[in-house]
């Protein structure tokens, strides 16, 4: 199974913490099975509308395939948990 990964940081973060972020979704992912084909980092970017009192965000895209969907709603379930991402989409190709 493929799946896209797309996801936005709030912008507010230091960089050590944003980077800090993304490891330990990078983490979930590999650690469930899953293998990161690609990933792309867009950088901080203006939101089509304010998302949580956000105008922008950092944002990520991830390109990842595995055997089975564990890792997409293990990752799924912990960006809903998670303050620090304000949206996020998964998309299976």
């Amino acid at each position: 199974m493929k799946y896209e990964i797309m996801f936005i940081v709030r912008p507010n973060l230091e960089e050590k913490d944003l980077k800090e972020v993304v490891k330990n979704f990078e983490n979930v992912l590999t650690n469930n099975g899953a293998n990161i084909d690609s990933s792309k980092e867009m950088g901080q970017r203006e939101l089509a509308y304010e998302i949580k009192k956000y105008k922008s965000g950092y944002y990520f895209l991830y390109e990842i395939s595995s055997k089975d969907d564990k890792a997409e709603k293990e990752f799924n379930r912990l960006a809903n948990l998670s303050e620090d991402i304000i949206r996020h989409i998964v998309i299976k190709l």
